[in-house]
């Protein structure tokens, strides 16, 4: 496979500073060499550069930095579009706004292969507020529901120009969700298994579920994976912590899961803030994680210590 790495060093979106800092964490964590390793070909595209910012207004007064979130999103739709040509993108956040842009940018290209994207949330959150409904004014909050065409984005955020079907997405692993969005993933049609769903079922039957849906539609499936989808013990480096997180062996039995399916088209890696890690154990964790993502089995895996 041909893997493009892209670098998305976006903090704006969150509730305090230091995702900015996670491509650079990834890369020394020594992402690239773990994926060349496997036999794909590798490419790192370096980092996305912001657009020009311009003012932007809304009623919200407790929205932050808006202005700035509208610019990366505006970069990084172009950036994922060019990047997804003949290859499978991989973008290094940066915050989850990063995906405002992503899914933007690789559900055009999906449009123009003619084949439906699927979206895989991994996430102890949803992010499906709008500008409207957030109340902490983090716009790492929204960027599900403005990809998916929720109301609220338009004249501020840049016009899609593919959205994302929310009844092809998948929310897997919340454990925090506001009552708006509990009411907006609702009718909208998401699918969600929140951890009280995969504690009753396990991981492996509703990713089987999911992957089949992907596989009869002939669909290109998009992961998103933020680093709080895991349990805090295990991944420490994140802003927004929420206890009863994905365990070790769950995460990566999610990845081999994807890997065995062969339906990956591109992926996030977001909310890594290495300022919070220790000695890089979340971030060499992802590594390992894309790794199984990638094709590494157990038999692979290095014994990794702390």
């Amino acid at each position: 496979m041909r893997c493009r790495i892209v670098g998305a060093p976006v903090q704006d979106g969150a509730g305090r500073m230091g995702c900015e800092m996670g491509p650079s964490a990834l890369r020394t964590a020594g992402l690239v060499g773990a994926i060349a390793e496997l036999g794909h070909e590798v490419v790192d595209m370096g980092t996305v550069e912001r657009a020009m910012v311009r003012p932007a207004v809304h009623g919200n007064l407790a929205l932050k930095a808006l202005p700035e979130i509208v610019a990366w999103t505006e970069a990084l739709t172009d950036a994922a579009y060019r990047a997804s040509a003949d290859a499978m993108p991989i973008f290094l956040g940066g915050d989850h706004s990063i995906s405002a842009g992503t899914l933007s940018g690789i559900a055009r290209r999906a449009a123009e292969l003619g084949r439906p994207l699927f979206v895989l949330w991994l996430d102890a959150h949803p992010d499906f507020h709008t500008l409207d409904s957030t109340t902490s004014g983090n716009l790492h909050g929204v960027p599900l529901a403005y990809a998916s065409g929720q109301p609220g984005f338009d004249g501020l955020f840049p016009d899609l120009p593919v959205r994302v079907d929310p009844r092809r997405v998948c929310a897997f692993g919340l454990r925090s969700v506001d009552p708006a969005e509990r009411r907006a993933l609702t009718a909208a049609g998401v699918t969600v298994h929140d951890m009280r769903v995969i504690d009753e079922h396990g991981a492996a039957p509703l990713m089987r579920d999911f992957i089949a849906r992907v596989a009869a539609e002939g669909g290109l499936l998009h992961v998103s994976l933020d680093v709080d989808f895991l349990d805090p013990a295990i991944a420490p480096a994140v802003g927004t912590t929420v206890p009863g997180g994905a365990t070790f062996r769950e995460a990566h039995l999610v990845m081999e899961m994807l890997s065995d399916s062969g339906l990956v088209s591109s992926l996030d890696l977001v909310e890594l803030n290495p300022f919070l890690d220790e000695r890089g154990r979340t971030a060499t964790l992802l590594v390992d994680l894309v790794a199984s993502l990638m094709g590494r089995r157990i038999m692979d895996r290095p014994t990794r210590s702390f």
